[in-house]
């Protein structure tokens, strides 16, 4: 990981570039504005684009800036919990020019202590004179709003600048903190006619490298990844991050009967990567007892009439555990259910131009879906881009319904 903040006070720097994949990056030298940017706009970007770096699970991206006098004296981003939120990281970068400065920040400044004190006594320490925010803090369960205690101690606070764009950089914890589930990022491989394996069941590889090496960093910025049992079976996947930098997610299977085999590669590698599974109450305790044995964690939930994992169920289960962002890479059933139940946020889809025929396995979603195509879910704000020969298309889902 890079530095989490960064003095600038002697040059003319500039927000964060993004680059395809979401990171952010230093970008050094003037900065042009488009027409009708304010000052404000401005420096909330580049707390905007620092705060899309770092893992800071469970807790929220945030990226904070100081300016004084028109001039950039830091930027920064929570890197990950435990450590210093971007307030502070950016109030220690900028040092005792941050006096008289304006500080803006993505999200409200913390008023309460958990793993580190309250935002709002630094600002107040550091002699910040004016505060921006993005967006409000969401959480239902904190107690006491920075933004009032800021100005009932004489700093100039001014809130909503960029909100849609903060509240995007939030939008996982915001679902995690309000209604207790995890952000869940499908995503999809199939063939240019929709097909996801050949007729014999062969699917490896449909995709080509590049592909494959964008899902690696996918999965490294989620907390966990899924799959259902069938996909297992069929694949034996390790789901770890290889092709790209990071850490490799808790690997979550959806297995109501415990048929995950012993040999699997999942099973071999539970002791070294985090490996749950979820399981019906009524799976053999005794092939539970094997797993554990090898490092794999069970999980139970209660099975549906028709003997599958409830999907709500399940994922609350794995949010009370902290799981803030999952990723959903198969099977059909367990696709099409969470679309069905419209728990999918985004969508990642890479369509490979090769055709695997009539006789191909069908389906990379297994459900009823919509009557008509008004009705059916959707990208919205769809970003298509090359990855080698492949398509790839993603952004946030959007439900009719929801509209």
């Amino acid at each position: 990981m890079g530095d989490v903040s960064r003095n600038t006070q002697d040059q003319d720097a500039a927000p964060a570039a993004t680059s395809a994949d979401g990171e952010g990056a230093a970008v050094r030298g003037s900065f042009h504005e488009s027409a009708g940017t304010s000052p404000d706009e401005r420096w909330m970007n580049a707390a905007i684009s620092d705060g899309r770096r770092g893992h800071p699970s469970p807790n929220p991206h945030v990226g904070a800036a100081v300016v004084k006098d028109g001039v950039l004296l830091s930027v920064a981003h929570h890197e990950t919990a435990g450590t210093d939120h971007a307030e502070l990281a950016a109030l220690k970068a900028a040092g005792d020019a941050a006096r008289g400065a304006t500080l803006y920040v993505t999200l409200e400044p913390c008023n309460h202590t958990g793993r580190t004190p309250p935002c709002t006594d630094a600002i107040l320490a550091a002699g910040i004179s004016r505060v921006v925010f993005g967006c409000e803090d969401p959480n239902p369960h904190v107690e006491g709003k920075g933004a009032d205690k800021l100005r009932a101690a004489g700093v100039e606070v001014q809130g909503g600048v960029l909100r849609d764009e903060a509240r995007g950089l939030i939008a996982p914890w915001t679902k995690h903190v309000t209604r207790g589930l995890p952000y869940i990022s499908l995503k999809l491989a199939l063939s240019l006619d929709g097909r996801i394996a050949t007729r014999s069941g062969s699917s490896k590889w449909i995709t080509g490298e590049q592909a494959r090496a964008r899902v690696h960093a996918l999965r490294a910025k989620h907390d966990a990844v899924a799959i259902g049992i069938g996909t297992a079976l069929a694949d034996d996947p390790r789901l770890t991050v290889r092709d790209a930098e990071g850490t490799s997610p808790v690997r979550v299977i959806f297995d109501t009967s415990l048929r995950l085999p012993m040999a699997s590669k999942l099973v071999a590698s539970a002791a070294d990567v985090p490996t749950w599974i979820i399981a019906s109450t009524d799976a053999s305790p005794s092939t539970e007892e094997a797993l554990t044995t090898r490092g794999v964690e069970v999980l139970r939930v209660p099975a549906s009439a028709e003997g599958r994992i409830e999907p709500l169920p399940a994922l609350r289960m794995l949010a009370a555990r902290g799981i803030v962002t999952l990723m959903v890479e198969g099977g059909a059933e367990l696709a099409g259910s969470l679309l069905a139940g419209q728990l999918a946020d985004e969508l990642h889809a890479f369509l490979a131009p090769v055709l695997l025929g009539p006789r191909g396995r069908p389906g990379a979603v297994d459900w009823a879906g919509p009557s008509t195509p008004a009705e059916a879910p959707r990208i919205g704000n769809a970003r298509w881009e090359l990855c080698g020969s492949d398509a790839y298309v993603h952004g946030p889902l959007v439900y009719p319904e929801r509209a």
